[in-house]
């Protein structure tokens, strides 16, 4: 029988614009693109220049400190484009699509027949590598570690995150396979952590895992959560962690020998007149997703979720990691006296107003902060919503003033960006908390190499 953990700290967000169980298969895209800003501690050095054809699979660039480590086109087609910004620094690498995508081979194999460095040089080859993040940092994994587990949660808790049970329900064989070569890269247990609010989970039946089921509510969804629950991190250890659907690009790539990232994604928010779900290539320029589907002009485009998605325009593309795309109201502009107000339709935590009479009502929020940043305020909210076992206000503070030790001791190993978005959302001070934690990840990763 599998483990139940019950996440007791946490906060459900509740927003208009659920995506319906409706898949839109798209045409290819006229062009795709990899941002290098979408991976962390990453230097980009350039393989391809504009003008030269590439297929699907063909490596664009790799990382200048990890030569090994390869980012390859999605399609087929023409690099038409290395955008810069300030200081030449790269930006994006677009693609001109073809009509009819030409994939380049890879080795195709079963993970039985394969050895651990023939699926690490396939997957690296790919540039699938780039899909198994480590922890501590949230970076790459290093294939030369020993990690002590494999985690992959099933399922995500942010605000309108897409359904995976629904998803990936015709790509079990893949994810199975991909299973099998993940588990040929440590000598630990691959770790299938489930919703166990899902009745009929398509992800129950797998093997070669140990699963663990979570109930409660948002971060239960966080892999970082639930590392922290099942396998701890301490200094010295090494976790991975790879996103289902990301599961399943590896096991397409064995059983086909192709980089094959078509994938479905969700468009959600209140701003979406018809959210629903798009059969799409990673990278896609996302304006045939949003065209002639949003109510107003006046919005906010996010790759990812509300919470630690990017804000991108509605021209960008799909990020390197994204399996959504989020649209909702602008909020550049001012409530008069709107704390003044009983606020039956503002989202409150902290019972500021009459809308906490209606737990279950969803809200259309805007991104308008209400204020501006202050001084750290300790009103112990934050620890409400964080269900690690460790400090998060004493963390930050660690973090601010770069103490290394302190950092250490509370628990920056534990840690990335989206752990602390929730934290972020609630508190009463606007700070910035995720920005806080990349920089104390960097600090980190400098001061180990």
């Amino acid at each position: 029988m599998s483990k139940i953990i019950k996440i007791k700290k946490g906060l459900d967000i509740k927003l208009k614009g659920k995506a319906t169980e409706n898949i839109v298969v798209t045409d290819i895209a006229q062009t795709y693109a990899i941002r290098p800003d979408d991976i962390k501690n990453l230097t980009p050095k350039v393989i391809f220049k504009p003008g030269e054809k590439v297929k699907a699979g063909t490596a664009l660039f790799f990382d200048k400190y990890r030569p090994d480590i390869f980012f390859t086109s999605p399609v087929s087609g023409k690099l038409i484009e290395i955008k810069r910004g300030e200081r030449r620094k790269i930006l994006e690498f677009i693609v001109e699509a073809d009509k009819e995508i030409e994939y380049k081979e890879f080795k195709k194999a079963p993970a039985d027949s394969l050895s651990k460095e023939e699926i690490v040089e396939n997957l690296k080859q790919s540039g699938l590598w780039t899909k198994i993040i480590q922890r501590p940092y949230g970076i790459i994994a290093n294939s030369e570690d020993k990690p002590k587990a494999i985690h992959i949660s099933t399922f995500s808790s942010a605000p309108l995150a897409v359904n995976y049970n629904f998803t990936l329900k015709d790509e079990m064989e893949n994810f199975q396979e991909g299973v099998n070569i993940l588990a040929k890269l440590t000598e630990g247990k691959i770790h299938l952590n489930l919703d166990n609010k899902i009745q009929n989970n398509i992800f129950a039946n797998i093997s070669n895992v140990t699963i663990a089921k979570f109930d409660g509510k948002h971060p239960a969804g966080n892999v970082g959560v639930q590392i922290n629950k099942l396998t701890p991190i301490n200094k010295g250890d090494i976790v991975w962690t790879v996103n289902p659907q990301d599961v399943v690009f590896i096991g397409r790539l064995f059983k086909t020998g192709k980089y094959d990232v078509s994938k479905i994604i969700s468009l959600v928010g209140s701003e979406v007149e018809t959210p629903q779900y798009y059969k799409v290539i990673s990278g896609t320029n996302i304006q045939n997703i949003v065209k002639d589907n949003i109510k107003t002009e006046n919005v906010r485009y996010i790759s990812g979720d509300v919470l630690t998605g990017i804000k991108i325009s509605k021209d960008s593309y799909l990020g390197h990691y994204h399996n959504m795309i989020t649209v909702i109201p602008e909020g550049n502009h001012y409530d008069m006296f709107g704390w003044a107000l009983p606020g039956f339709g503002k989202f409150s935590v902290s019972r500021t107003f009459f809308s906490w009479l209606t737990p279950n009502k969803e809200y259309s929020l805007h991104t308008n902060l209400n204020g501006g940043e202050r001084a750290f305020v300790l009103t112990g909210e934050m620890e409400k919503v964080f269900p690690m076992d460790i400090l998060p206000m004493q963390l930050l503070k660690a973090i601010l003033v770069n103490d290394i030790d302190t950092m250490e001791q509370l628990g920056i190993y534990e840690v990335i960006e989206e752990d602390f978005a929730l934290c972020e959302f609630i508190d009463v001070s606007k700070i910035n908390m995720q920005e806080i934690i990349a920089k104390g990840i960097t600090n980190m990763i400098k001061e180990m190499s």
